[in-house]
């Protein structure tokens, strides 16, 4: 029993796997059922956009049975992890798509002179007999695979687009080859034996030119994951017993000394243990200014070594690179689905049987009800309605969306885990927003140094202060000495240098006594303070800034303001958020006089001051009480706990992993007006399904009533199965052109 409770336990694995054979969206539905009701698999959603399947399942889970039922209803799972590969798939959609094609060519340049036959020389001599043997590759070569995959799905009591397709266009051979043979049949009852070779060749075109269009739209969805891919280089120059070698990207291991020259692009995550250099680090952080790099400093996959010569140890290869963890999360996010979707893959299961049932209902109101030429009628409203009502534009219409909706942000550093944080965060009415690191820069920065000495004694001061803050261990003292360096200060030697617990630290330079910290180490030394310098670190605390004090003989010399400084997009994007209509909160463990000078400075009225991380968890509840929308930003492990309980929550692209890993969004820029941005991306995905779902399903309110026939009694009008199978086409194209149209949305 303990071993049982044990294994319980382990979490679940989450994998993608792609998927071959599907054609519509009740393939996708039919994939997605098989998967869910096998052993060890919690859940599973399908993609037919984009042909994988997102599965959840418990370790131990044997794949291979996984695969084998799948296989059994005529499509196919892909373990092997070479398969699985974005390139792999990409090849694999490539070489699908130059197949399609081919069947295209062939079958459109075999149903031309069949259609020019049926429609214009029906009479001629021996013209069935020619559109039969014409026929007969379209049918049954060109257009097999509808035929096979519909017997594969009967045998398991399901059906869905192949079977509408090979239905109407086997129903519509069989009985043109039926009456090419043997006429004399319906001659001897007094009826015209009527073919429809042209219907059963000119639908199987159609539908093939529809797919192959729809493949090459859809391959177009995934352009951020192949910008992404392209970041990584695929090989790399190692350094391995003292000799340099070249090495695919798959073949470094951690530990690995690795070459980088200038130009060349950081091909693991890793540190440098030699040389120096500037770093193109655009793409994780969004800063254009190159970044310097010297020993001991971080890099990462993907950024772009500008001048000088690296040697970096490699510390993530593969799968565990920042990069490899920006493309899986994006490739989930694209697999995954949006609430709407989950409707539509309802529809779409339960559509093929009831298009068959009104197809039959058609059939046999105009073989009761037709009058003359009741049989012909009947048998083109059945094969039209079969025809026209492919639920393929049904089932393209949120996951196109969708990819291109989640590409769209990766592309602008905005990294979306899941299709419901998308659809999500156009519903957004309240932003929570942490204060450091999100907010501020998340590190202190000497805002201000002022000087209470003539100016000819600052310079050798200065330096004075930074040998100081060099040896000091206080947090400040870092920020103190970058500023000074940025300054182009140089360092002196100084004597007996010691830290005051609490206070400061003090040394001896050219035999004066040297003090740098707070105002208590100045008062408990007797260093006076000036009444206008006093007079300025009151208005400098009052604006939320630690003010470290300097002082020699007697007197304080010099001021510096330290605060952790706002972020320069910080004020606009609050305003953004506001424009949007949403209430923006800031909360902050910092005190009530600190949170409120940030507050003011970038516009917010509502802010909360010294909360716990605890704290942060009951103001999202509260609000979601109270009926918000809520969302939450931070970038640290003290926001987690909001974060996960937020209904949308947002990382901060340099916060902690953890904070990254709860968030349904991480930010790459760490640029608030990111989410600005997010949430227009939202709307604009939201809006698109919208549209393609409205096109998909008026597209068949009318035609397929119209396909069966019901303007025949008022016009005449009787819909022709050519034209229905080409307006079956025309509809999945549209939508997915409609989607692609997310591509060039202005964020």
């Amino acid at each position: 029993m303990a071993t049982l409770t044990k294994e319980k336990t382990k979490p679940a694995i989450k994998s993608s796997f792609p998927i071959d054979g599907m054609s519509c969206a009740a393939c996708a539905v039919s994939v997605e059922s098989m998967l869910q009701a096998q052993p060890g698999v919690q859940s599973a959603a399908v993609n037919y956009a984009n042909k994988t399947a997102l599965v959840e399942y418990l370790p131990g889970t044997d794949l291979r049975l996984l695969q084998k039922a799948i296989q059994d209803i005529g499509y196919d799972l892909l373990l092997k992890e070479e398969e699985a590969t974005h390139e792999a798939q990409e090849a694999r959609e490539q070489e699908a798509y130059s197949r399609i094609k081919t069947k295209t060519i062939w079958a459109g340049a075999l149903s031309l002179p069949v259609a020019v036959i049926g429609m214009f020389f029906h009479h001629m001599t021996y013209g069935n007999w020619i559109m039969l043997a014409l026929t007969l590759p379209v049918v049954f070569w060109f257009g097999r695979t509808f035929y096979v995959n519909a017997f594969k799905q009967a045998r398991h009591g399901k059906a869905n687009m192949d079977t509408l397709v090979a239905l109407s266009t086997g129903i519509a051979f069989l009985f043109s080859a039926f009456n090419t043979i043997y006429p004399e049949f319906f001659l001897s009852r007094g009826l015209e034996p009527h073919v429809y070779f042209e219907a059963a060749t000119v639908i199987i075109a159609f539908i093939l030119l529809g797919k192959m269009l729809e493949e090459r739209a859809k391959s177009r969805t995934s352009g951020a994951i192949k910008k992404l891919m392209g970041l990584q280089p695929k090989s790399v120059k190692a350094l391995r017993n003292g000799q340099e070698i070249e090495l695919p990207i798959e073949k470094v291991v951690v530990g690995d000394v690795l070459l980088i020259r200038p130009g060349e692009k950081i091909p693991v995550d890793g540190r440098v243990i030699n040389g120096s250099s500037f770093l193109d680090e655009s793409m994780i952080s969004g800063e254009p200014i190159p970044v310097e790099k010297t020993a001991g400093d971080q890099v990462f996959t993907g950024t772009i070594n500008q001048k000088g010569s690296l040697q970096i140890s490699a510390e993530k290869v593969g799968a565990q690179t920042l990069l490899a963890q920006i493309i899986k999360m994006v490739q989930e996010a694209q697999g995954s689905k949006a609430p709407v979707q989950k409707l539509t893959d309802k529809v779409a299961g339960i559509f093929v049987p009831i298009v068959i049932g009104i197809a039959v209902l058609s059939f046999a109101a105009w073989y009761f009800l037709g009058g003359d030429n009741n049989v012909t009628h009947a048998l083109l409203a059945f094969i039209t309605v079969l025809i026209i009502a492919c639920p393929c534009a049904l089932g393209l219409a949120t996951p196109t969306a969708i990819m291109v909706g989640v590409g769209r942000g990766a592309e602008n550093g905005i990294l979306i885990k899941d299709a419901e944080s998308l659809e999500t965060a156009h519903k957004l009415t309240a932003i929570v927003l942490d204060k450091t690191g999100t907010i501020t820069k998340g590190k202190p920065e000497v805002t201000e140094l002022l000087w209470a000495v003539p100016e000819e004694k600052q310079a050798e001061l200065a330096s004075v202060l930074l040998a100081l803050e060099n040896q000091s261990e206080h947090p400040l003292a870092e920020a103190v000495s970058r500023h000074l360096s940025q300054n182009e200060v140089k360092t002196v030697s100084l004597e007996n240098f010691a830290s005051v617990t609490g206070r400061g630290v003090r040394a001896q330079y050219q035999g004066q006594t040297i003090w740098l910290g707070n105002e208590k180490l100045m008062q408990e030394n007797g260093l006076r303070l000036e009444a206008d310098l006093e007079k300025t670190a009151q208005k400098l605390k009052a604006e939320a800034k630690t003010v470290v004090f300097a002082g020699t003989q007697g007197q304080v010399i010099a001021l510096i303001a330290i605060a952790d400084t706002i972020k320069e997009t910080s004020a606009q994007a609050i305003q953004d958020l506001q424009k949007l209509g949403l209430n923006v909160y800031m909360l902050t463990g910092d005190n009530a006089q600190t949170a409120a000078a940030v507050a003011q400075q970038v516009g917010l009225q509502h802010f909360k001051a010294e909360v716990m991380p605890q704290d942060k968890a009951d103001f999202i509840k509260e609000l979601q009480r109270k009926g918000h929308v809520v969302g939450m930003v931070g970038d640290g492990i003290n926001d987690s706990q909001a974060l996960a309980l937020a209904d949308v929550g947002i990382a901060m692209g340099r916060g902690t992993d953890i904070a990254m890993d709860v968030a349904k969004v991480t930010l790459m820029h760490s640029d608030l007006q990111a989410i600005a941005k997010a949430i227009r991306l939202s709307k604009a995905t939201v809006r698109t399904i919208h549209q393609n779902l409205f096109w998909a399903f008026i597209y068949n309110v009318i035609g397929i009533p119209v396909a069966a026939g019901l303007l025949f009694p008022v016009w005449g009008f009787l819909l022709d199965p050519m034209l229905a199978g080409a307006a079956m086409a025309l509809s999945s194209v549209s939508v997915v052109t409609n989607s692609l149209r997310l591509r060039t949305l202005k964020l």
